[in-house]
């Protein structure tokens, strides 16, 4: 009965330790998801006014005058999957691998898969016939330094690749920043651009006078806009993991501190078991002696 005390003296103490290291990684995943969640609050209404034109814009051309809103037969599509580096975030970097996969659904085109973020690489680096060519070996590292510099860079190899028909249809897998508590995996399509199709969108609103004119603006004006978006991506992703990782550190620590009553209770039932044994053979003793 002794060692079984001990046991579950040992059980108690990892689990207070446990407790106390979930409960610091909470603290520190909710300092930086408030950094984290006041620059995708600054970024995203400005991102998605700015797409929502600029779609309008490119959209009204001529078909064949914008090289980025050209629709081809889709035979070559790249997938720009987005995770963390780091897990202990739930289902947060799993839900990205699993949709880019249902995205590589179709057995008559070629999928291409750009990770973002280690976890990213590492779902999908085995596989090399699905490693998308012609970006920095080290792209997958951006989130070693977040910055919109970085960013731009791989915005811009990818407008190369679709301008140089390397591929016909760009995708972006992310988790959408909602709250602390809710990550939407969110896939959307980055090329070729399409006109916002919106009921609430009136004529007037996308009546434009352009000064110069239509072509040179989306010349000149969208690859900005696609490296804004790309980066918009990144800062939401890089908010849900901190959110998912405090909500998933908060439950960890919660059920730590469920087990660890449940410990304390078979602890106090075992000693008061050790106890009441311990009494009966010094009765039972006494009694041998005096008969």
């Amino acid at each position: 009965m002794a060692g079984g005390l001990k046991e579950v003296r040992e059980r108690i103490t990892s689990v207070q330790n446990t407790m106390q290291i979930t409960s610091a990684m909470k603290m520190v995943a909710a300092a930086k998801l408030r950094r984290a969640q006041e620059a995708i609050t600054r970024m995203r209404p400005y991102a998605e006014k700015l797409q929502a034109v600029l779609s309008n814009v490119s959209g009204s051309l001529d078909s064949g005058d914008g090289v980025f809103s050209e629709k081809r037969e889709v035979k070559r599509v790249l997938l720009v999957a987005i995770t963390s580096n780091r897990g202990l975030c739930g289902g947060f970097n799993n839900n990205i691998v699993k949709a880019t996969r249902i995205e590589m659904s179709d057995p008559s085109v070629t999928y291409h898969v750009l990770p973002l973020g280690k976890k990213s690489n590492d779902a999908f680096k085995k596989n090399k016939d699905q490693a998308a060519q012609g970006f920095d070996a080290d792209a997958w590292q951006i989130y070693d330094d977040l910055n919109f510099g970085r960013a731009q860079k791989v915005a811009k190899d990818i407008m190369v690749q679709f301008e140089n028909g390397t591929y016909d249809e760009v995708k972006i897998i992310y988790n959408r920043f909602v709250n602390a508590g809710v990550q939407i995996p969110t896939t959307e399509n980055y090329l070729p651009l399409a006109p916002i199709q919106s009921e609430s969108e009136s004529k007037m609103d996308t009546d434009y006078i352009f000064e110069p004119s239509q072509e040179e603006i989306v010349e000149r004006i969208i690859p900005d806009s696609l490296k804004v978006q790309l980066y918009k991506g990144l800062l939401d992703s890089n908010a849900a993991e901190h959110g998912a990782r405090m909500t998933a550190m908060h439950q960890a620590t919660e059920n730590a501190g469920d087990l660890l009553r449940d410990l304390r209770i078979s602890y106090n039932k075992a000693r008061q078991a050790s106890i009441t044994t311990e009494i009966l053979e010094i009765v039972s003793g006494s009694e041998a002696l005096d008969s």
